[in-house]
């Protein structure tokens, strides 16, 4: 017997939960730099007070259901930073971090989950797609996208993100495969937060990591540790600029846990091992920064307290911005429908008018 391929898949970390750095590598430059780590900290503590808020918002009825990240703000904060303002994301319902990052703001998010479709006009990520709540389809609408940047000839890229037990999905394979096809560039961040709502991963797949999948389709692939945004963000740059200059997609999966109930509508006690949150508090993405930037004298517990309450005033103004809203007229939902409205629509379009004048 002859073997004719052999593949596998690397691991990259480098700060553990203590906030020490471990690899034997060169940490990449912007990790050199506090100013920069102390920005990427402040960035995930923000996406957590905003999770917090919108929970708050949602058991008190001014929201609808809501998909917190707690635990996995690195992944979306470390991808997101990645990215450059010409690139686009096609981001999924638990992507807000990477969202904000790229130029979405906080109350148009709210307004998405609000149940407002204005949540998804960005007045500034322009080309950034929708929140996509059908699981793996944002794969293949990534995958479109850069096919077009292809056909253009321009030096962008696309990020989408997908929670580990969407990789089950046929979606999930059949973008993969057009993007190793055509050397799209696209890079899939898997986020394994050990959780495909109450299946564990250990009945979710048989293979080793969710990054050997990314094999099938001929893509490079890379597994690293989630709770380290150092790793998340250097890996994301590596697929980047791969991605804008003609290298074709990459899989990242990045390994977390997801500390809070898969959505408002979740109860994860009944389903959660004893201990699991114990320990996964331990090694979780802002402590684990807040660790290192300590270690190295450059935060207090006063830089501490001084950020809660400025991140707590910015999310507050942006729930006011939200809840301040006006309601939006009835015929709205046919605004954006067709360029020109055939004729039995626009006759539903007069009689939302005509009942919403009463």
């Amino acid at each position: 017997m002859t073997t004719v391929a052999k593949f596998e898949i690397n691991y990259l970390q480098y700060m553990d939960e203590t906030g020490t750095f471990v690899s034997k590598e060169l940490p990449p430059e912007f990790a050199q730099d506090i100013d920069t780590l102390k920005g990427l900290y402040r960035d995930m503590c923000l996406i957590r007070v905003l999770d917090q808020k919108a929970y708050a918002l949602q058991r008190t009825g001014k929201m609808g259901t809501y998909p917190a990240a707690t635990g996995q703000e690195a992944i979306g904060v470390g991808f997101g930073s990645a990215m450059n303002k010409e690139d686009v994301l096609v981001p999924y319902y638990r992507g807000q971090a990477s969202m904000i990052q790229h130029g979405v703001r906080m109350e148009e998010v709210l307004l998405y989950w609000g149940g407002d479709e204005r949540g998804c006009d960005y007045q500034d990520a322009k080309e950034d797609f929708p929140i996509a709540v059908p699981i793996a389809t944002q794969l293949l609408h990534a995958a479109g996208v850069a096919k077009a940047m292809q056909m253009r000839g321009e030096k962008r890229c696309v990020f989408t993100e997908i929670g580990e037990g969407g990789t089950s999905e046929g979606d999930f394979y059949e973008a993969l495969n057009v993007a190793g096809i055509w050397n799209l560039g696209v890079v899939f961040v898997i986020n394994n937060n050990q959780w495909a709502i109450s299946v564990p991963s250990e009945i979710q797949t048989n293979c080793e990591t969710y990054a050997q999948k990314a094999i099938a389709a001929g893509i490079e692939c890379i597994q690293v540790d989630g709770n380290d945004i150092v790793a998340v963000k250097a890996a994301a740059e590596k697929a980047a600029e791969k991605a804008r200059n003609g290298g074709g997609p990459t899989v990242i999966e990045c390994i977390s846990l997801r500390l809070c109930d898969h959505t408002t509508a979740d109860d994860a006690t009944r389903y959660r091992p004893d201990g699991e949150l114990d320990e996964g508090w331990t090694k979780e993405p802002i402590l684990r920064l807040r660790r290192y930037l300590e270690s190295k004298k450059a935060w207090s517990e006063e830089d501490e307290t001084k950020m809660t309450e400025e991140l707590t005033q910015e999310v507050q103004t942006a729930v006011d911005n939200y809840l301040n809203t006006p309601v939006d007229e009835p015929q709205a939902m046919f605004d954006s429908l067709y360029a020109e409205l055939p004729e039995r629509t626009l006759a539903q379009r007069e009689l939302a008018i005509a009942r919403g004048a009463k």
